[in-house]
């Protein structure tokens, strides 16, 4: 088991949690998914021998939630608006 944390651009609510945890948990060999939406973070813990970062990255990207590349926390408007 391995953990993974990734900084979720375009989080800003709870429809967005939401939306960012069923794209993940909805991939093969993820056991746990924690979002820490004040900080734009999220946690997956996930079997590597089934998937990939880049897989899940992929996966936060088609659902509108693409993953930065640097530790500076971009935010953008929200989806629910």
């Amino acid at each position: 088991m391995k953990t993974e944390t990734m900084n979720v651009v375009g989080m800003t609510c709870g429809g967005c949690v939401s939306s960012v945890k069923r794209a993940l948990t909805a991939l093969p060999g993820i056991q746990n998914v924690s979002v820490a939406l004040p900080q734009g973070l999220v946690e997956v813990q996930f079997d590597e021998t089934k998937i990939s970062t880049g897989t899940m990255r992929d996966a936060l990207q088609a659902a509108g939630y693409p993953v930065a590349t640097t530790a500076a926390k971009a935010r953008s408007g929200c989806c629910c608006a």
